[in-house]
């Protein structure tokens, strides 16, 4: 389980403290005997703890950060199990997170938003190439 008050204090530094924050903290029971090596284990409950603010009971959910690093293993091998594109040095490591998230936010446009979230959060006006990414770094 995680402190809550490093937590809180991580999201008072990079929100401020006028922001409503909660976890959802899953319990997992093991898994059946019959499954294989690298079965995950079923979850039998979990447990809902309102950190700071007044966030919504029904709005608690890890659907979205699980669908972000979703997306992230997918988009980046070096978040795979059992691959030989792992990272050797964390800052080669930092260095593919950076480039994935510039192109997931900057340069790619989303089904759903139809824009990039970059354009959609009004961060930019226009959408952004690979070159551009590699202009920021000269």
């Amino acid at each position: 389980m995680f402190d809550v008050k490093l937590v809180l204090e991580g999201v008072e530094d990079a929100f401020g403290c006028e922001i409503d924050f909660s976890q959802l903290i899953k319990i997992y029971g093991n898994p059946p005997e019959a499954e294989k090596r690298y079965s995950p284990a079923e979850c039998i409950g979990t447990e809902r703890h309102k950190i700071t603010g007044n966030p919504d009971d029904d709005s608690i959910s890890t659907s979205y950060v699980e669908r972000q690093n979703l997306t992230m293993r997918m988009g980046m091998r070096r978040f795979t199990r059992l691959t030989n594109g792992f990272s050797k040095k964390a800052l080669n490591l930092f260095y593919a997170e950076s480039l994935h998230f510039m192109y997931y936010n900057f340069c790619r446009i989303h089904q759903t938003l139809r824009v990039t979230p970059a354009m959609a959060a009004k961060v930019t006006d226009r959408l952004w190439e690979i070159e551009d990414i590699l202009g920021l770094l000269a």
